[in-house]
């Protein structure tokens, strides 16, 4: 029993580094396969999900049995004999990888890769189930299949790395984000959860920035001015508050931060051209309403 994935042309990125799929197996060993060692950045992965046998590196031999992970890396002889009354059976990926001769990002996951070329001992970090995953996509080749070996291929690497260090904490820091991007998501954070308070001088403030600076910045991001999302963010709560049918137009204006009922209903009606309770009478009509969606109509 052999399945063999070869010549697929999977490759990934590791910051400064190219790394290469060369062969993915899973095969039931039936017999002993010879000493061999593996060419300068070729190492290969091996996991041992079922059945016993024995592991030759260097003279020195080590057993195996079900959930066995080991790592032949660069110049590393070693041979694989099964025990014939339960013989191993043992995913095995082939990589190859390449360092830029002009290094640039540091890697710490791939520094300590490269670093052990040998490591046997148990899994504890899930290699089987995405081994089989691995497996999965190769063999269905659904839409994104590539892409998704590709992740898998990287995550494999981390996951050796972590038995390596037994889940050790790593020093890594993560990189601050663009600085626009996190006010983005400092305003999005703002209208979507501070609906019944938005103050454009507090959004300011959280931005580090003049009220006109916010106000330019909206602008910017979105088309529109303050009071403008202010009164998306406070209609769009609103609309969903009046679909609940036990809540009180008064209660939900207080929800909404306004002073009283008629004030959120003038607000209400200058946006979307009707009162609350006329929102709230057709979308309660449009909920006995129901989606077939073999005719992709409403019925």
């Amino acid at each position: 029993m052999r399945t063999l994935y070869t010549n697929m042309n999977i490759h990934f990125k590791i910051d400064d580094a190219s790394v290469q799929a060369l062969n993915i197996v899973f095969e039931r060993f039936t017999r002993t396969l010879p000493s061999h060692s593996h060419g300068n950045g070729c190492y290969e992965i091996h996991y041992i999900p079922f059945g016993e046998g024995k592991l030759k590196v260097d003279d020195r031999y080590y057993d195996i049995h079900p959930n066995t992970l080991f790592v032949t890396g660069p110049h590393i002889d070693h041979a694989q004999t099964p025990i014939l009354s339960d013989p191993m059976q043992e995913y095995c990926v082939y990589f190859r990888i390449r360092r830029s001769p002009h290094p640039g990002k540091h890697s710490s996951v791939l520094d300590a890769f490269m670093a052990t070329p040998f490591w046997i001992g148990k899994d504890t970090q899930g290699v089987h189930g995405l081994m089989k995953q691995l497996f999965f996509e190769l063999e269905h080749r659904y839409t994104g299949y590539r892409t998704q070996a590709e992740l898998l291929l990287s995550q494999l690497i981390i996951y050796m790395v972590r038995n390596y260090e037994q889940r050790q904490i790593s020093q890594a820091v993560l990189p601050q984000g663009n600085v626009t991007d996190t006010k983005s998501v400092i305003i999005e954070e703002y209208f979507l959860y501070e609906y019944s308070s938005l103050s454009l001088n507090t959004l300011a403030d959280r931005l580090s920035l003049s009220p006109r600076q916010t106000q330019r910045l909206l602008m910017d991001f979105y088309g529109k001015s303050f009071q403008e999302k202010k009164a998306e963010a406070k209609m769009s709560a609103a609309a969903i508050l009046l679909s609940d049918q036990t809540r009180s137009i008064t209660s939900i204006a207080e929800d909404l931060g306004y002073s009283s009922a008629e004030h959120f209903s003038s607000a209400f009606r200058k946006y979307y051209q009707m009162s609350p309770r006329e929102y709230r009478k057709q979308a309660g009509a449009e909920q006995f309403s129901s989606y077939d969606t073999k005719s992709n109509r409403l019925i």
